[in-house]
């Protein structure tokens, strides 16, 4: 296919302008006409979709594709009719080529399912699996909604989780800048009216001189050593799986930050796996997909265990157990679910208690930062005072003397 610019006239006349893939003119017009457009003037551009330059898909746009689609089908209105009704309602122009591409791939034989797989940077393998499950056992307006309000609570939870990460990153800069302008502008101007007082000068003042030495010294490094081990750490996890397991493993584990991310991650597997098995799809094949949407190796590698567990034949609860990740309220929890044949709500249950822990958990670290940070700011500026003011005041007792 090749990428059109296009002018076009819309039935009321109003001028668009945009860009669109298609085989031809032909066919070009043809995909505008079921937009509701009338062609004036295209030209073939060797630009690729990438850098159409649109606004990326987000996830309110993913939101209102779910609420519309869920609101029409529940109305008896055909699913083709439905996405002819969205595209032509959307101004995203991103989204409403890709909505026009989905209208096209059913029109051609195709069920949504399938042309959703067409897009798997906007539409990913659970969104997939789920409309197929809703396909095969006619609950499109059911799943639908349960998508809606998965990504409504997904988003939240990623909100939350850079409202965690995003303090400690700010406070942790301003403590550097703080420590950087000491070092580097404060004590060296000190330093030689320390040195000519004659004294023997204690080990904490040597360290404090030894280190604004080397950051005057070496400033260049400091600054090109965070962002250069940063991207060697990245480069290391991307190819070397021990590394990547050990990295993982360490976001799980680093203290009071750890149990909130590992928190977060097993509510969103257990919100997910909730979903697909209430969308009727086999419980093993929920686990392998709810494995593909956790990107933490260390928990995807223990849902793997739970699954062959279960494969051979062993209780659900007692296969997650297995894994030592979830805490024996959670496993109490499945148990009730598995015996009553309601997992569903057993699970969704189980990301209730997450969320409600990781909300406490949160409050409690952003809390702790405070006093934390000020703490070491506190002892950086008490070892620069004692360092300086040290050998002043025995100067001034050896003068008394």
């Amino acid at each position: 296919m090749a990428l059109f610019r296009y002018k076009a006239m819309t039935r009321d006349g109003k001028i668009r302008n945009g860009n669109l893939d298609a085989t031809n003119e032909v066919d070009l017009e043809q995909r505008l006409v079921r937009m509701g457009l009338d062609l004036i003037r295209a030209d073939e551009t060797e630009e690729r979709r990438a850098a159409i330059g649109q606004k990326k898909v987000e996830k309110a746009d993913l939101i209102n594709f779910c609420f519309h689609m869920e609101q029409l089908t529940k109305a008896g209105v055909p699913l083709l009719e439905g996405l002819k009704d969205l595209r032509d309602s959307l101004e995203h122009p991103r989204f409403r080529e890709i909505v026009a591409n989905l209208v096209d791939e059913i029109e051609g034989g195709k069920a949504l399912s399938d042309a959703l797989a067409e897009h798997p940077t906007i539409f990913d393998t659970l969104f997939v699996n789920l409309i197929r499950a809703g396909e095969a056992t006619g609950e499109l307006p059911k799943v639908f909604d349960s998508l809606s309000q998965t990504i409504k609570w997904q988003d939240e939870l990623e909100k939350t989780t850079k409202k965690l990460l995003t303090s400690p990153l700010i406070v942790g800069t301003v403590v550097l800048g703080v420590t950087a302008f000491l070092m580097i502008y404060l004590v060296p101007q000190l330093v030689d009216f320390i040195e000519s007082m004659g004294e023997e000068l204690p080990i904490h003042t040597r360290a404090l001189i030894a280190t604004s030495d080397f950051m005057v010294e070496y400033w260049y490094m400091i600054i090109i050593a965070p962002p250069a081990t940063f991207f060697a750490i990245k480069l290391l996890i991307k190819h070397n799986e021990k590394a990547a397991m050990k990295a993982d493993f360490f976001k799980i584990k680093v203290w009071k930050i750890g149990p909130v991310i590992q928190k977060i991650l097993l509510s969103r597997f257990a919100n997910f796996f909730a979903m697909m098995y209430a969308a009727g799809i086999p419980i093993l094949r929920c686990l392998e997909i709810a494995e593909g949407v956790i990107d933490n190796r260390v928990i995807k590698q223990a849902l793997g265990y739970a699954r062959n567990d279960i494969q051979q034949g062993d209780p659900i609860a007692q296969s997650f157990a297995n894994t030592g990740l979830f805490p024996p309220l959670v496993i109490r929890m499945l148990q009730v679910g598995e015996t009553t044949g309601k997992l569903d709500y057993a699970l969704l249950n189980v990301s209730y208690f997450y969320d409600r822990d990781i909300k406490d958990s949160i409050d409690k670290v952003q809390a702790l930062i405070g006093p934390v940070m000020t703490a070491i700011l506190g002892l950086l500026l008490g070892w620069v005072m004692l360092s300086v003011l040290g050998p002043i005041y025995n100067t001034i007792s050896n003068v008394q003397m």
